[in-house]
């Protein structure tokens, strides 16, 4: 989840995305990357790479119209608050929580990377702690100050790229490769860990994958593709529309859908989309 530049008002917390812990298991992944190799030499799903610069970083600026709304997801590696959803503290561009544990490994990630001057490294016995509660202790009131500053620092930066990349990104476009997806397909999939993750309740990645099932089929299953990604938004809108602060579902609706509707399954620009009644557009 990215966040906003200072020149601009801070959105709603219902605009928020809210997610489960991400669980993704050694054997899931070993799993997922092997398909991924299958889908690959039967060249099913490799006419658009999201993973691909261009694509990925169109996928990052969507992200941020729904979670920031802003375009510039490079600007939000300093954004921290509390938004008053039980996780904590969000923060970063991915919106890392206090209370997931992705905070926890993000910073413990920074403190490897730079182990001497880390400004981060004396709040980990916190964030232990308070990991998987909403609590502060141990963490204000000089946090967010540090973690703003820790956000100028390029090793920083790339950190919370490698965490964004590891624990949502990769995975979820790999899950979508192995549905045999092109790019629209697997921002769609990444869309959902972002906001959902991949735990184990009904409303997470998995979840909302299984209730597209009974719909339909995805393409390497011999499903039609668009048929398919319609039943899964289908599932995904249910799936968001449980929680008060999903009750917006326009990250779907006049987002995701329109490009659908276009035929536009390897996401190419010019894209126009409207979040939250905000129209934006990438050439």
């Amino acid at each position: 989840m990215a966040w906003l530049p200072s020149s601009q008002s801070p959105p709603s917390p219902l605009h928020r995305a809210q997610r489960t812990l991400v669980k993704i298991s050694g054997r899931l992944t070993a799993a997922l990357m092997a398909a991924v190799a299958l889908v690959t030499t039967t060249g099913t799903a490799s006419a658009a790479d999201l993973a691909e610069p261009r694509k990925k970083d169109i996928a990052m600026q969507i992200v941020s119209s729904a979670e920031n709304s802003t375009l510039d997801w490079r600007g939000q590696f300093g954004y921290i608050e509390d938004i008053k959803d039980g996780r904590g503290y969000t923060a970063g561009i991915i919106g890392f929580c206090s209370g997931t544990g992705d905070m926890l490994e993000l910073v413990e990630l920074y403190q490897r990377r730079k182990p001497v001057a880390n400004v981060l490294e004396k709040y980990l016995p916190a964030l232990r702690k308070v990991n998987g509660t909403s609590s502060h202790a141990g963490l204000d009131p000089t946090f967010t100050t540090d973690w703003k500053t820790a956000a100028k620092d390029w090793i920083f930066q790339n950190s919370q790229e490698s965490e964004r990349d590891r624990v949502y990104f990769n995975p979820a476009v790999t899950a979508a490769k192995l549905d045999g997806l092109r790019a629209l397909g697997q921002f769609a999939y990444y869309d959902t860990f972002v906001v959902h993750g991949n735990g184990d309740d009904r409303t997470s990645f998995n979840a909302i994958r299984s209730r597209a099932l009974a719909k339909a089929k995805p393409p390497t299953q011999g499903g039609d593709e668009t048929t398919w990604l319609n039943a899964y938004l289908d599932a995904r809108v249910w799936a968001m529309k449980q929680e008060p602060a999903h009750a917006d579902t326009s990250r779907i609706d006049t987002a995701q859908r329109v490009f659908l509707k276009n035929g536009n399954l390897d996401l190419n620009t010019p894209l126009r989309w409207k979040v939250y009644g905000e129209s934006y557009e990438i050439k």
